[in-house]
């Protein structure tokens, strides 16, 4: 039993699978505590009132199903969209931006119900462990943590099921062929998968493993053009419709998964010390980073856009390995959102065999200016000449370093 004080009261991060099932029944034979379970429905498109079901015959006293899409999207995903993350130049942090918002529900459930510990089923050697008990950390210190994976001496999917024949706890496994052999995680923002072969960095993925996106060669030939409505940083419409921030990426993800568009296949590096590869498909979240860019790209100032790039690593590294709740990404996150003030206007887009080109954008607030930039006459609107002196003395330090 692990050394802590037995919990009266659990609340479990419950996913409805085998997992988090057997550590239901092991949080109430080993503590003989009463269990509350939560699940969030981030949009993964599952049935969880499966998970309920699951709940309630293991014996929880309370199984919470909570949809919590559109928070999860506009309080979550679009302020990260915002900053331009992606971790390690690929990432987009589909799993990590989850991890903060699952949290902060979790310790909230705890209160309500008056539990005194909060469970999940995150492994030892991954990421997801460190973002729970961060988030937990920073909201509700004075609630335990338990981690089973870490305790307990069950190390295999063969030991789970093995703990629950002998227990006689009925587990439904899967059909035969029917078992994904991957593990896999879902949002509004992507699905990805870790494990099974996929461990051998050589080797290339089967094409029956994705699910969201089809195989860019066998996308349409005839790719689609999109306009994507954009006010103080965040996506409001696409093709001139308003739509809230939860609809808009359903809307995206099936359009751009339907052109091959958001696969990437990733070595990275854990929090945890561990290189990890992995495969994500994130249809709305690539095309709306692409946008993001292409907008700001017109509206904000260049100093602004180079700090904004040059503290990009910084801040998808904090979400990655789960500090949404520091007061540095907190910070951050003002810094950014103070320069979306003018990111205001539309991007127009072709969806075309895995690829998202930028046709053109527009803004109220553009500082793109044509008469300035143009090759032909600017009518005195620059003159040219003044560049000889910003070169000169911008060339003054370089003279006397090599000289010396």
């Amino acid at each position: 039993m692990p050394d802590t004080p037995a919990p009266e009261k659990i609340v479990l991060a419950y996913s409805g699978g085998l997992d988090t099932s057997v550590i239901g029944a092991w949080l109430m034979e080993t503590y003989g505590c009463e269990l509350i379970t939560y699940t969030a429905d981030l949009g993964q498109g599952e049935d969880l009132e499966a998970a309920r079901a699951k709940a309630e015959r293991l014996g929880a006293s309370a199984c919470i199903v909570e949809d919590l899409s559109e928070p999860f999207a506009a309080d979550y995903v679009f302020p990260m969209l915002r900053g331009n993350a992606c971790y390690e130049g690929e990432y987009l942090l589909g799993t990590s931006i989850a991890r903060p918002l699952i949290g902060r529900r979790l310790v909230e459930t705890a209160r309500e119900h008056g539990a005194d510990a909060i469970a999940h089923g995150a492994t030892g050697k991954g990421n997801d462990q460190v973002r729970f008990e961060l988030a937990i950390a920073a909201l509700a210190p004075e609630l335990s943590v338990i981690a089973p994976w870490r305790t307990w001496d069950l190390r295999s999917r063969s030991d789970l099921m093995d703990w629950c024949a002998a227990r006689q706890i009925h587990v439904p496994a899967a059909p035969p062929g029917q078992a994904s052999p991957y593990s896999t995680d879902a949002n509004l923002l992507h699905i990805s998968y870790e494990g099974g072969d996929l461990e051998d960095p050589w080797h290339t993925p089967d094409e029956s493993m994705w699910q969201w996106t089809c195989a860019p060669e066998r996308a349409p030939e005839a790719g689609v053009e999109v306009v994507i409505g954009y006010s103080a940083g965040d996506a409001v419409s696409l093709d001139g419709e308003a739509l809230s921030p939860a609809e808009l990426m359903r809307r995206l993800n099936a359009l751009a998964g339907a052109h091959g568009i958001g696969r990437a296949d990733i070595v990275e590096n854990r929090y945890v010390g561990i290189k990890s590869r992995g495969c994500y498909e994130t249809p709305a979240g690539t095309v709306l980073h692409r946008a993001h860019r292409a907008l700001e790209s017109i509206v904000l100032d260049r100093e602004a856009a180079h700090l904004k790039d040059e503290l990009m690593p910084r801040y998808a590294e904090l979400i990655y390995n789960g500090y949404w709740f520091a007061p540095e990404r907190e910070a951050l996150q003002a810094l950014i959102d103070s320069t979306q003030e003018r990111v205001t206007g539309e991007v127009r887009l072709r969806l075309y065999k895995g690829s998202v080109q930028v046709l053109g954008r527009r803004s109220p607030r553009s500082l793109y200016s044509p008469e300035i930039a143009t090759f032909e006459d600017d009518a005195g609107s620059y003159d040219q000449a003044d560049a000889e002196g910003f070169i000169t003395l911008n060339a003054l330090r370089l003279k006397y370093w090599h000289k010396r």
